[in-house]
């Protein structure tokens, strides 16, 4: 009721468990999903998990995207549906958990109607409803008892002004402070996270806070 009351906005479908979720995200093709942590069958993480696997939606081009180019990796992240999660602590291991899995932000359950709206537009525009920053601090609280070798490695794909890119903006920084302190237009910036992101096989912003932490990147 409250999605269909607003113009700009339509609802396609509800799923009461994991399982169920996975087949309306294949069969509505959602633009945005709001997803419970916890659920009967299969919780929200693992399905989140699946619905954003590329490999695992019908249709879905057969490619490796850290082998595709910048516009085909491109066409295969947007395609996906973006997915907000429900919790009420958002500041637990599960939200963590949500970040692997690629989810594009969290709001309480207890949040109010006009927040949850907010929130729908905010991520189907290409935001996050979690600031990277908040981001940064839920994983550090995670690893900050595990010493974390650090692995360079796992951003060799990248040319080096990408990561810079990538170091600058996992410390959470907005794309006009990122801009400012790699001396870039924010055009510049946006086109060098999205390359990361396909790059690194990533989903979001936050999930670049989450790869810098859990590969000792960042302290």
């Amino acid at each position: 009721m409250l999605i269909e009351s607003q113009p700009d906005l339509k609802f396609v479908g509800a799923a009461y468990d994991g399982e169920a979720a996975i087949a309306l995200a294949r069969a509505a093709r959602p633009d945005v999903m709001l997803m419970d942590i916890r659920m009967p069958l299969l919780d929200g993480i693992e399905a989140t998990a699946r619905i954003l696997d590329a490999t695992d939606k019908p249709n879905a081009p057969d490619t490796d995207t850290r082998e595709c180019s910048s516009d085909d990796c491109a066409t295969i992240l947007d395609a996906q549906p973006k997915v907000i999660m429900l919790t009420t602590f958002q500041r637990d291991e599960a939200v963590v958990r949500a970040i692997h899995a690629g989810a594009d932000g969290f709001i309480m359950k207890d949040t109010t109607p006009e927040f949850v709206l907010a929130s729908i537009r905010t991520v189907y525009a290409g935001h996050s409803v979690i600031a990277p920053s908040d981001t940064a601090d839920i994983i550090r609280a995670q690893t900050s008892q595990k010493y974390r070798e650090p692995t360079a490695e796992s951003i060799s794909a990248l040319s080096a002004r990408e990561k810079e890119v990538f170091l600058i903006a996992a410390r959470g920084l907005s794309n006009a402070d990122i801009a400012q302190t790699a001396y870039i237009s924010e055009a510049t910036v946006k086109s060098h996270i999205r390359n990361i992101l396909a790059k690194l096989s990533l989903t979001s912003r936050v999930q670049i806070v989450a790869h810098a932490y859990e590969n000792g990147l960042l302290r």
